[in-house]
């Protein structure tokens, strides 16, 4: 029997994310009917890159759910020195599922190539599957749809970008994309050009005409968290700031507009965005966070037939 992984969004349909979600917003209102959905089955946590949200709601997924985590940090196992698809088809003969948060998403695939159990990508430098459908929970739980909502995402063309261009398009919703930089380690041509042919993604550099029309507004970070402070980087950082500031989300751009403000975290205020959009009322940042913990539960449920 073949395994269903979640790495992206290619090999599910709209219906089959709108399960997901629905799912998601199930186990959320009633908590304590799933506490025994996972009793005796293990997530292995495999972490290259840095993690707060991701960590700790997976974590708090498997407990809530009955289950078990352990987290394997890459640095600090074998992971570092052997061939991976080694490791992989070891780690599957202790594991009911993986998840795996890593610098690149060929690691991701082939972990999922390797494995004879379901691997969730918890984020590769072209996807954040379960990012984005934790906004589209936060989205359904505020707007009360998801159909013909307008997203406008503003700024770098990075993997929370993908996997929001390409759910959201399955899901029924306008994605506007305001990315005067596109980050070419993100770059899926073949992504873009299915989001292009529903209809329903269109780019724009227009910032102010894009937010007049829509219905919630997205930023994440210019800089991926690994490359923020090293000191190596400061040029290119420097660069992107001195071209991406006039993108960012404020009191001018937001003040009376009636739009959901959202950021995946972490944030990084005077950057991407100002301390008033983050206070703002209409901020829904950390709902969002929050819905990460339901949204994976949902996806751990599915994936483990539960």
């Amino acid at each position: 029997m073949s395994v269903k992984h979640m790495i992206n969004f290619k090999n599910w349909s709209g219906e089959e994310l709108r399960q997901i979600l629905d799912l998601a917003l199930e186990v959320k209102r009633n908590q304590k009917q799933y506490w025994n959905a996972l009793d005796h089955l293990t997530l292995g946590m495999i972490f290259q890159k840095t993690s707060t949200r991701t960590r700790v709601s997976f974590e708090v997924a498997m407990t809530q759910l009955g289950g078990h985590s352990i987290y394997l940090d890459w640095r600090s196992t074998n992971l570092i020195l052997a061939e991976l698809k080694d490791e992989i088809r070891y780690l599957d003969r202790n594991l009911d599922a993986i998840m795996a948060r890593l610098m690149t998403f060929e690691q991701v695939k082939e972990m999922a190539d390797y494995s004879r159990v379901p691997v969730i990508n918890g984020c590769d430098n072209k996807y954040h599957p379960t990012q984005a459908l934790a906004d589209f929970l936060t989205i359904i739980e505020h707007k009360g749809r998801l159909e013909g909502v307008n997203l406008v995402y503003v700024g770098i063309h990075n993997n929370v970008a993908n996997s929001l261009v390409e759910g959201g398009t399955k899901l029924g919703m306008k994605i506007t994309t305001v990315t005067p930089e596109f980050n070419e380690a993100s770059r899926d041509q073949e992504l873009l050009d299915e989001a292009a042919k529903t209809g329903l993604w269109e780019q724009t550099l227009d910032l102010e005409a894009a937010v007049a029309k829509a219905d919630v507004v997205y930023t994440d970070t210019w800089v991926d968290m690994e490359f923020f402070l090293d000191p190596k980087f400061e040029e290119e950082k420097k660069r992107r700031i001195d071209k991406m500031i006039p993108y960012q989300l404020n009191e001018k751009l937001l003040k009376d507009k009636k739009v959901l403000i959202m950021h995946d975290m972490p944030i990084h205020p005077g950057y991407e965005i100002d301390r008033w959009a983050i206070e703002s009322p209409n901020s829904v940042i950390f709902d969002q966070a929050e819905n990460r913990l339901h949204a994976e539960k949902a996806v751990l449920l599915t994936l483990l037939k539960k």
